[in-house]
């Protein structure tokens, strides 16, 4: 899950100025663990990385591409959106994009150049986005036709694995539920947070924009449980069952108490952003 950012292709390769170092983290928009290694992905500006527990990150495929809205969807199946290296003859805007190779390759299913996605969620055949150029959250049942459910700033997307037509969005107004039906509800007792992912069936965790970590079983009630406060300025959140991680303006971190305390696994480079 994610933290929507910059909108600027990739740096070209070769520009030392605008770029950090080849195997460098910087400016992360999304986390998410791959169940064909149990390793953790980060999505960036500046491409794809495969991070493992020893901190040892590699840039994947050598590709520069700014990944925005990164969800693993499965073993090596990621989605995503954002934009091309600049090497590659493509739109400036990638839609919607599909890797079934952990990130080695990546495939346009819809949209290309014409939506740029800064948030995407996958709840049973559905799958929901939200469209940074029209302002809308939408919604498909086959990733090529969508349907406007939705016009609002949204941040992050979550789904609680119980109902498909209805997904939580973080927006800069507060947290809201959203069905499919164009239905919508704000959930005013929820904290401010920004970014939410759910570790486990009918589960959300948050992050605000201060970093503080909340966490509970209903949202639209004020039975929010406070954990502990991240390190430094959260970008992106991912939390699964037994681990909790997140990325930040200083690195990308662990937790295995529910965000209690942090494990730094790598630090991320200045980047310009």
């Amino acid at each position: 899950m994610l933290l929507a950012g910059c909108g600027a292709p990739s740096s070209p390769p070769g520009d030392s100025t605008a770029r950090p170092d080849d195997n460098a983290l910087a400016h992360v928009h999304g986390l998410g663990v791959n169940p064909a290694d149990g390793d953790l992905y980060a999505a960036s500006h500046f491409g794809v990385f495969r991070i493992e527990d020893d901190g040892e990150t590699r840039r994947i495929a050598d590709r520069w591409q700014d990944t925005m809205a990164f969800t693993v969807t499965g073993p090596d199946t990621f989605l995503a959106s954002g934009h091309p290296d600049l090497r590659e003859d493509l739109p400036r805007h990638l839609g919607l994009i599909e890797s079934t190779d952990a990130a080695a390759t990546w495939s346009s299913v819809s949209l290309a150049g014409e939506a740029d996605f800064h948030a995407l969620e996958v709840a049973d055949r559905s799958t929901y986005g939200f469209d940074s150029l029209t302002g809308r959250l939408v919604v498909s049942q086959d990733r090529q036709t969508w349907t406007t459910i939705g016009e609002a700033p949204v941040i992050d997307l979550a789904w609680l694995g119980r109902d498909a037509d209805q997904i939580l969005a973080s927006t800069a107004r507060g947290l809201a539920e959203y069905r499919t039906d164009g239905t919508t509800t704000k959930l005013p007792n929820a904290p401010p947070v920004l970014l939410i992912d759910s570790p486990e069936k009918g589960t959300l965790v948050g992050v605000t924009a201060s970093g503080e970590i909340y966490s509970t079983r209903d949202p639209s009630s004020d039975a929010w449980r406070r954990h502990g406060s991240t390190p430094g300025h959260p970008q992106a959140l991912e939390a699964t069952s037994d681990v909790w991680y997140v990325a930040t303006d200083r690195g990308v971190f662990s937790s295995d108490d529910v965000g209690e305390t942090w494990r730094l696994l790598v630090p991320t480079a200045a980047d310009g952003h």
